[in-house]
């Protein structure tokens, strides 16, 4: 008599487990029922709140979710959140939106694909057999906090800040050396890494002499206010851009902590050079 397969016995017995997402009641009572016949056990989630409830909560094999829901970054919060606490679950996303099959290089750090809308609920259930039953087991990421990687990615990002400023129309009209456009970030940068290894509460005041000393030099420069505030937007912008570019190993249970502290010493920091450039000023005209 032949043996049977023991793993054949528990995959039969075992059915695969969805966590299905998507704001659109209409698609999740349609297709929960079609996964359902089709040998998956569905729990759904009619949006971010209810996902990650349920991702805390719950272990999933697969996560099926909607990319576009009413917040711009929710499937993506989704994914992330199923990522970081199930690192072995399938996680796919649909979009309804062809572009985006091409445009989802942030979201494929974190999902294993992503699907377009509509799919064939046949094409949906081989995918997702397929899938699960080669999936090899995932490397759990190392990660880092935002510090670490800004600290070790800040040659790139005063490099990216630069092109961007060259590519300012007003910012570039002021005549002088790219030393002398870039000199002040790499102490505003380590100020910033400072800050986000050791926390204060947001909106603390703390001196920032790099920030003094760049308002007084970049109003020798020809400056003005409105300049010295783009200038720090395109900062924020690429700092981020930094942060977008390390997805992967981006510590998310710190992420909007650290998000916002970023946010508050760059604008304290602007302040200070505002400050500074205004006395400076001042003295000048006396």
């Amino acid at each position: 008599m032949a043996k049977l397969d023991a793993k054949a016995i528990d995959a039969n017995a075992i059915p695969l487990k969805i966590l299905l997402v998507d704001d659109n009641e209409a698609l999740r009572d349609m297709l929960a029922p079609a996964l359902e016949l089709n040998g998956f056990r569905v729990t759904t989630a009619a949006n971010v709140g209810d996902a990650l409830h349920l991702i805390d909560t719950e272990p999933f094999d697969v996560l099926l979710s909607d990319l576009q829901m009413p917040g711009a970054g929710d499937g993506y919060t989704v994914v992330s959140a199923m990522r970081h606490k199930n690192p072995q679950a399938l996680t796919l996303v649909q979009s309804g939106y062809p572009a985006l099959k091409q445009a989802m290089s942030a979201i494929l750090l974190q999902a294993d694909e992503v699907l377009l809308k509509p799919m064939p609920i046949a094409a949906l259930v081989a995918l997702i057999r397929d899938r699960s039953t080669n999936r090899e087991a995932r490397k759990l990421m190392n990660t880092e906090r935002v510090a670490t990687i800004l600290e070790r990615e800040s040659a790139s990002t005063i490099s990216e800040w630069l092109l961007r400023v060259k590519a300012d129309s007003e910012l570039i009209r002021l005549p002088i050396t790219d030393p002398h456009r870039t000199g002040h970030l790499p102490q505003l940068l380590e100020e910033l890494v400072q800050r986000l290894r050791v926390p204060r509460p947001l909106g603390t005041q703390h001196v920032s002499e790099s920030a003094v000393k760049h308002g007084t030099v970049r109003r020798t420069q020809g400056y003005t206010i409105p300049l010295l505030v783009e200038e720090s937007r395109i900062l924020q912008v690429s700092i981020f851009d930094t942060l977008q570019k390390n997805l992967r190993s981006v510590d998310f249970s710190l992420l909007l902590t650290d998000v916002m502290t970023i946010a508050d010493e760059c604008d304290s920091q602007l302040k200070q050079t505002i400050i500074s450039f205004t006395e400076s000023t001042s003295s000048i005209a006396a």
